[in-house]
């Protein structure tokens, strides 16, 4: 075999579809540092406020505008991510997968380079527009990146190497949080440097796109460029002959050619695509309000609370669980399939947040409960990263087919940063209002989200785009098959009753 080849899977993996990979997940790395690097800093952005606002207006900031600053510093970022994951569709079908990532990198020299300099210009709005920008950067990327990795990976590989977004998602957040610690960048003089670190991935990313090829899919179904689509598979696979690859997706195309060009609206209105749309929104809101992205934005006060010694340690602690339970979906998702590990990583969820509130709401007369606290914490994590973390991002791309694919995409995005911003915005909130038990209100949707993904989800597990799409048209055809018999039985019983009334 030659060299920069190797197996994995019984697939081969090519130096080309490497390179690929690893270049689009350097949005996920930068879309997971911005996730965290918000975290560990806090105080310290905190003061930072104050004396912007002594210095304007000579008195210190009331605490309720410093919580609802604060906020909206977390939150807001999520706001960018909601505006521009909605546009996913058009601008991928626009300019292409490749060309749409090389093209936002622009966001995010602009979001990194206000939040940069806020501090030098003393201006908390500064940090606050950076935010919002790098937001928007970060919501084309989670649309972006799985759906060109999805697009240009092997069926077999398509789970395995979809969960790598999710793993640099992890991995962006423990760097940010290493980063963020006050010995290293995270100290009063050092932060606006931690802030504006963003661009380095970057710089890689645009260095490297020139080098991969655009998605084979979008070429030869989107812009019927069969010659480019050949040449970028067989870079791609490391094979002369692609026929039986060109072969699905040319059988892909004439399904997509049957279909008229969806919309947004039709893809609640068609019942072919309603049931797949709504499983895609389902599992996005499960992923997000699970709850852990309290845990992401808010684990340091969390840990606070809990008692514990070293709260940022803790927290590094919570991302090294989260690298490394990535690790080991990557590695279970093709073995046991995504619904059985999105169901198990919820129920887990589940009962780790019950344990966290029960020794939360314990800890005042049992000091002990700060360690089960830390535990079921580190637990919440794990089974997270198990499941709903990596599945919901890539599994939308497989649910759909080539022709309703991106416009699918922009509204579970749409979704996902929804909720993200629901939860960034008013978790503080339901917190000091709830104390202790706000982890139940997790836990009764993650049961929620466990039973719906029992009875609706499928498993899609080795199977190419075209037969899942093929398993939703024969649900529809049956569902139509089952609305017709009603009606005709009730057609007969009418004529039946009718039919008596005559006779009598």
């Amino acid at each position: 075999m030659p060299a920069g080849f190797q197996q994995l899977g019984g697939e081969t993996v090519t130096g080309t579809l490497a390179l690929s990979v690893f270049t689009a997940v350097l949005g996920s790395l930068e879309f997971g540092y911005n996730i965290g690097v918000i975290n560990a800093p806090q105080k310290i952005i905190e003061k930072d406020y104050n004396a912007t606002w002594v210095h304007r207006y000579g008195q210190a900031i009331p605490a309720g505008t410093l919580t609802s600053l604060w906020s909206l510093s977390v939150a807001i970022f999520s706001i960018g991510g909601m505006m521009s994951s909605f546009c996913v569709g058009f601008v991928s079908e626009w300019l292409g997968r490749r060309k749409a990532m090389l093209i936002n990198n622009l966001l995010a020299f602009m979001g990194g380079t206000l939040m940069g300099l806020s501090k030098l210009c003393r201006s908390f709005e500064m940090l606050i527009l950076g935010r919002l920008v790098i937001g928007a950067y970060c919501g084309l990327a989670s649309g972006l990146t799985p759906m060109y990795v999805g697009e240009i990976a092997p069926t077999s590989l398509r789970g395995a190497l979809g969960t790598l977004h999710q793993l640099a998602i992890v991995t962006g957040i423990l760097l940010a949080q290493i980063l963020g610690l006050e010995q290293l960048l995270g100290g009063e003089e050092l932060w606006p440097i931690l802030m504006g670190l963003t661009v380095l991935p970057t710089v890689l990313q645009m260095a490297l796109l020139p080098f991969c090829p655009e998605s084979p899919r979008f070429l030869y179904i989107i812009r019927c460029q069969e010659h480019h689509a050949k040449r970028g598979l067989r870079r791609l696979t490391g094979r002369q002959e692609v026929g039986d690859l060109l072969a699905e997706m040319k059988e892909e195309k004439r399904r997509m050619d049957m279909e008229r060009k969806v919309s947004i609206a039709e893809l609640f209105r068609s019942p072919l695509h309603r049931q797949p749309m709504v499983i895609s929104i389902l599992l996005q809101l499960s992923q997000q309000l699970s709850g852990i992205n309290a845990i992401f934005y808010y684990s340091t006060s969390i840990f606070t609370k809990a008692g514990v010694q070293s709260p940022v340690y803790a927290t590094i602690g919570a991302g090294v669980v989260n690298c490394a339970f990535t690790v080991v979906s990557l590695f279970l998702v093709e073995r046991m399939g995504r619904r059985t590990l999105h169901m198990l990583g919820l129920g887990g969820m589940c009962v780790c947040a019950v344990v966290m509130t029960v020794a939360l709401s314990l800890l005042d007369t049992v000091p002990a409960m700060s360690y089960v606290s830390m535990l079921s914490i580190f637990g919440f994590v794990a089974f997270f990263e198990v499941g709903p973390g990596p599945i919901p991002w890539f599994i939308v791309a497989e649910l759909f087919s080539q022709g309703p694919r991106p416009a699918a995409m922009a509204v579970a995005g749409c979704s996902n940063w929804t909720a993200n911003f629901v939860i960034g915005m008013g978790f503080q909130y339901v917190a000091e209002l709830c104390g202790p038990y706000v982890f139940l209100i997790f836990a009764a949707l993650l049961l929620f989200f466990l039973i719906f993904t029992f009875f609706r989800v499928p498993e899609t597990r080795g199977k190419t785009f075209d037969q899942i799409s093929a398993n939703f048209h024969h649900a529809s055809a049956d569902d139509a098959m089952m609305d017709m018999d009603m009606e005709l039985n009730k057609t007969s019983t009418e004529l039946d009753y009718f039919g008596d009334e005559s006779n009598n």
